[in-house]
């Protein structure tokens, strides 16, 4: 699933590969999927995309926007990127097939599902989209600690952090994949109240923010996501399924542990995250 680290790897190799060149043909939607959503009609897409050229790409909470000359098209949620070189061999399924002057085409596959948006700037009116650009990612100075500070708002008090931090887009994209390693670098339990944390946890909390998601961006994402080239993310991920009964990396006396949370699972160390 796409969360900070991934997209803004994302972002950053269709930047440094596919910027500047043009689009010559699309295909979408031809393996029709329940649960990928387009916001036009999927034939039109290459009506409007073809001709233009990729001016830029990035991250923004958690999706990777492209922009085509004015014309955006953002992925989010369960869409996987992949780009295939002129000559390699295409995949037999996909929703959406993007092909460059230069041969090369990139691929957007839903799993389970997945949103594909195609608007001109100041059309698209999705409430997690406009969230994401008002609000500072974590990988950016302007997400500072008095930003942090300024999320906990009137009500917040009552939620645990699992709670606070992956739902409502307080934060916009950080989910609950990305959520587990946070915690456990704070030393922090998922199910902990926000009313019981003092100033130092708030700051270890933010630290940990900061520092997860940029050392997960910097190491090529998580272990358990793959990039624009199929290739798995550097960041060996210490609370998930892959450490589900090892010894903690961090105290060496605890376990990793699983639960069923706030309808997901979450993943903490028994001794240094207790309850």
């Amino acid at each position: 699933m796409l969360e900070i680290p991934e997209a803004a790897v994302l972002a950053g190799q269709v930047q440094g590969r596919l910027a500047g060149m043009e689009v010559r043909d699309v295909v979408a939607g031809a393996s029709p999927h329940k649960f990928a959503w387009f916001t036009k009609d999927p034939e039109s897409y290459r009506s409007l995309l073809v001709g233009r050229r990729l001016k830029s790409s990035k991250e923004l909470g958690g999706m990777v926007e492209l922009d085509f000359d004015g014309m955006k098209l953002a992925f989010c949620d369960g869409v996987s990127l992949r780009l295939y070189e002129k000559g390699e061999k295409l995949p037999a399924k996909h929703q959406l097939l993007v092909t460059f002057d230069d041969g090369s085409s990139l691929a957007a596959s839903v799993q389970m599902y997945g949103g594909i948006s195609l608007f001109t700037e100041g059309s698209y009116d999705n409430v997690y989209y406009l969230n994401a650009r008002l609000k500072p990612s974590p990988l950016s100075p302007a997400f500072d600690y008095e930003h942090f500070l300024g999320l906990f708002k009137p009500g917040t008090d009552t939620l645990s952090l699992k709670a606070f931090l992956a739902t409502e887009q307080r934060v916009p994209g950080l989910g609950n994949g990305v959520l587990q390693d946070i915690l456990h670098e704070a030393r922090l339990n998922p199910r902990k109240k926000v009313s019981t944390l003092d100033e130092g946890m708030k700051r270890a909390l933010f630290s940990a923010v900061k520092d997860v998601l940029a050392r997960m961006r910097d190491e090529g994402g998580r272990d358990v996501e793959t990039d624009l080239y199929g290739n798995h993310g550097g960041y060996r991920t210490r609370m998930g399924r892959n450490t589900l009964g090892s010894a903690c990396a961090a105290c060496k006396g605890g376990t990793v542990v699983k639960e069923t949370y706030l309808g997901g699972s979450v993943y903490y160390c028994d001794k240094c995250q207790r309850k």
